[in-house]
């Protein structure tokens, strides 16, 4: 069995004076957020194998307030075709996934992990699915689980989602912001 966490970059700067998108660092929230879900992550007892992680500056940051909380450094392998990928691009990367790595973490971008999710898990995959499909929120997490021996199996409508945490359900002041 494999089974594959991603977790999509916390909230970034919109106001920071950057001139490419890929170098957009996290606002205040988003680093709380992330530090707030890798404590989640550290307590729910979540193990990864293997870590790949867009290099976009947002995603960096990310996973040193997701390492701050967890404990750890995750430590991933930066793939540049994470970057704002779509979900065909993301399955040609966990496809190639090392093959002894049972336990993955896919760190990116947004449509990407969303339409990933509702390629992967079936139509009738539960209440689960339905949150992700109205939305997958900054520094959120899904984790699936597939019945196949090797990353090169993974295909369209054999996930299992087992986990879908938002940052607003682990503290509502991470919720989206009231204007």
């Amino acid at each position: 069995m494999k089974t594959l966490t991603l977790l999509r970059h916390a909230k970034s700067s919109w106001d920071d004076p950057v001139s490419r998108d890929f170098d957009r660092p996290l606002n205040p929230k988003g680093q709380r957020a992330a530090q707030t879900m890798g404590r989640h992550m550290r307590a729910l007892g979540l193990v990864f194998d293997h870590a790949v992680a867009s290099p976009a500056v947002r995603v960096v940051e990310t996973l040193e307030h997701v390492g701050t909380g967890y404990g750890s450094d995750l430590a991933p392998a930066w793939d540049q075709r994470i970057y704002l990928a779509s979900a065909a691009t993301l399955l040609d990367v966990i496809h190639e996934l090392p093959a002894g790595a049972d336990h993955v973490l896919l760190i990116g971008h947004n449509p990407g992990l969303e339409d990933l999710v509702l390629a992967l898990v079936p139509e009738d995959g539960g209440s689960l699915r339905e949150d992700v499909e109205i939305k997958f929120p900054t520094a959120s997490l899904a984790q699936m689980h597939f019945d196949v021996g090797d990353w090169e199996a993974v295909a369209l409508g054999l996930a299992r989602l087992e986990r879908f945490v938002r940052p607003r359900d682990l503290d509502p002041g991470l919720g989206p912001d009231r204007g």
